[in-house]
């Protein structure tokens, strides 16, 4: 039980902050039509966390911490993919009374796998926290941490999207969606800017 609430509590810690995935499904739950179709972003984030997890706690995705020229080739290429997310969003915003650009399943894929694998901070975050917290656990103990904190990760992103959809069903403007849409979009600019200077002056 000890390995249990001490693998639930540092997976919420990290995956509740308000960053470019949590944004990407919620806004997923709220732009499409129906819940059932905002799944392919919901389960392409939950196998791209159950893969990082389990390189994290194998040991694989230490290699980051060793090597600062990887992390630097993440900070770039992630903050150039931010900036794309950022103008596709705010263009995807700027539609007339309140329509609306959905992603198709496929792009919904993209982008998900995209924000979830190409997030220097996402990565960082779950080797230093979650690789490093597995090495005191050994065997089917650390599985057993790798699993609840993949299955946390697998309930945030699908209760995501359900409040998203609760949402999007009573925006009947449009309103809400469009300021999210902008919010969201500002958001992404910000950090990838944080990155930038982050590689500048690394």
């Amino acid at each position: 039980m000890e390995i249990v609430i001490h693998a639930v509590v540092l997976a919420f810690g990290l995956i509740l902050p308000l960053g470019v995935q949590n944004v990407f499904i919620f806004n997923q739950g709220m732009r499409q039509r129906r819940y059932i179709d905002a799944l392919p972003a919901v389960i392409t984030a939950g196998v791209s966390d159950t893969l990082l997890i389990g390189a994290a706690v194998g040991g694989v995705s230490l290699i980051l911490l060793q090597w600062p020229v990887l992390a630097n080739g993440l900070y770039a290429v992630g903050s150039l993919f931010l900036l794309y997310m950022a103008w596709s969003i705010w263009r995807s915003s700027e539609s007339v009374e309140g329509s609306q650009t959905v992603l198709s399943a496929g792009r919904q894929i993209a982008f998900a796998a995209s924000v979830s694998l190409l997030n220097p901070h996402a990565l960082l975050d779950t080797v230093a926290v979650i690789g490093t917290s597995s090495l005191q656990y050994e065997g089917v103990e650390r599985i057993y941490f790798a699993l609840t904190a993949a299955a946390v990760s697998w309930i945030w992103f699908m209760g995501l999207a359900g409040a998203g959809r609760v949402i999007g069903r009573t925006d009947r403007t449009g309103r809400i969606s469009l300021v999210f849409n902008r919010l969201s979009a500002l958001i992404m600019v910000g950090l990838a800017c944080m990155m930038l200077w982050k590689l500048i002056y690394s």
